[in-house]
């Protein structure tokens, strides 16, 4: 990302917090796996937004009209010993130089030089509850100028929620964002295709996830969610994530894998068969599935609210259960009933940007929120009918969920994920390319 896009973010923030205001922000702590050994490092999205600065133990403070430097950065000094153990830093010159903070310190002199800065201020921008450790630092801060107040020290008199301000900011995605997202997008892309191109019967859920895993790091990229990989029965569990069963001949893989790419999620989901042939009864559930995407993308356009790809899904799949024999009624109480609930229980999407599950609120006043353009969501309906035995035989153990990545535009759905086939013959004709 460049770096003008993060200044413009920053600019951004600091005329809507406006003088008298300080934001705070703290890096992401390392997080420890098992006794000694720590998780790789990702930094706190919030963080990252406003800065591009991926180290640990750092700080940002923005402080709108100070006359001394609106953009401070404190942050670990150089360190040759640790460096070599640990990697490179910035240090204060690098924060200033590469980041373009207006100053830099070091971050063990945080305790010394913050709270002076702070007493200038009256309102205090923050997200509470994020970082408890932090959370204490701010309150040993606020009432150490208490303390001081009769000596003439000042102290801020309201506490505002930063991510109020910041995660309405993170919603809308720039030219530059939606790039960033597409290119995500065309490396999960690709790791989809080799999946399908390489599933057959014998093959474990594992080997599929390793193709994934493959493609995404040698392009840079990582997991941005544990993959699932559900084989017959495990694809009607929506978070299975054991991956270890072996493909059976006759059953669908369900594939749900996208990866982060310089901070940017992709999320994908695929159903396809195993033998590369779907049966009757699976094309059959897979078609309600696919014709529910497609009217929920359909409706995923500027001036609809959030709501309304939901509600497009909900009547395809409706419709569609009907039509096989698993609901009986009219159309319209067996969707006010609910009546599809067993057979579909999720959403049909949510938005995506730096974090898979990305910030924003879905309503405004108690309101379904209206699409904008800038706006990026997942847009993933499914069909999941277990092994029960109101199920008819040949549906049995057939899960099925369809799941690309939609910006909104001013020219209507912008499919990031378009690259990936979905039609049942055009997935059976790759697969029998391989």
């Amino acid at each position: 990302m460049n770096r003008k896009e993060f200044e413009r973010r920053r600019r951004q923030l600091m005329r809507m917090v406006g003088h008298g205001g300080i934001v705070i922000l703290p890096a992401a702590p390392v997080r420890t796996r098992s006794r000694d050994v720590e998780y790789r490092y990702r930094q706190d999205s919030d963080f990252y937004y406003l800065t591009g600065f991926a180290e640990p133990e750092a700080v940002a403070v923005l402080v709108p009209g100070r006359d001394s430097g609106e953009f401070l950065l404190f942050c670990r000094e150089r360190d040759s010993t640790r460096e070599q153990w640990d990697g490179s830093r910035a240090g204060q010159d690098g924060a200033v130089d590469d980041f373009d903070a207006d100053d830099a310190f070091p971050i063990d002199d945080i305790d010394d030089i913050l709270p002076g800065i702070m007493e200038s201020c009256s309102r205090v921008y923050y997200t509470m509850g994020q970082y408890s450790e932090f959370d204490t630092r701010i309150a040993d801060w606020v009432n150490s100028l208490r303390s001081g107040l009769s000596r003439g020290l000042h102290t801020p008199q309201e506490f505002v929620a930063l991510d109020h301000l910041l995660h309405d900011m993170r919603l809308y995605k720039s030219r530059a964002e939606i790039a960033a997202m597409r290119r995500s997008a065309k490396v999960a892309v690709n790791a989809h295709k080799r999946a399908m191109q390489m599933t057959q019967p014998g093959v474990f859920e594992y080997e599929v996830e390793a193709e994934f895993r493959y493609e995404f790091r040698r392009n840079d990229a990582w997991v941005s969610y544990s993959p699932i990989v559900g084989g017959g029965a495990n694809a009607c569990t929506l978070h299975y994530v054991d991956n270890n069963a072996e493909l059976k001949d006759g059953d669908l893989l369900l594939i749900d894998a996208g990866c982060e790419l310089d901070y940017y999620a992709s999320d994908i989901t695929r159903t396809f068969p195993v033998n590369g042939q779907f049966s009757p009864e699976q094309r059959a559930v897979y078609e309600i599935v696919l014709d529910a995407q497609l009217a929920a993308i359909e409706k995923t356009v500027k001036g609809n609210h959030w709501n309304e790809p939901h509600d497009a899904a909900v009547k395809v799949i409706t419709k569609g259960l009907r039509k096989l024999g698993l609901l009986d009624g009219s159309l319209p109480k067996l969707i006010k009933d609910g009546a599809y609930r067993p057979y579909y229980m999720h959403r049909t999407g949510h938005w995506i940007g730096m974090d898979v599950h990305d910030v924003g609120d879905y309503k405004v006043s108690d309101e379904w929120r209206m699409l904008e353009t800038g706006m990026v969501t997942t847009v993933e309906p499914g069909l999941y009918l277990p092994g029960k035995r109101n199920i008819p035989k040949g549906f049995r153990n057939i899960g099925i969920r369809i799941e690309d990545d939609v910006a909104v535009t001013t020219k209507g759905p912008d499919v990031l994920s378009k690259g990936l086939v979905k039609d049942p013959d055009d997935i059976e004709a790759l697969m029998q390319s391989s």
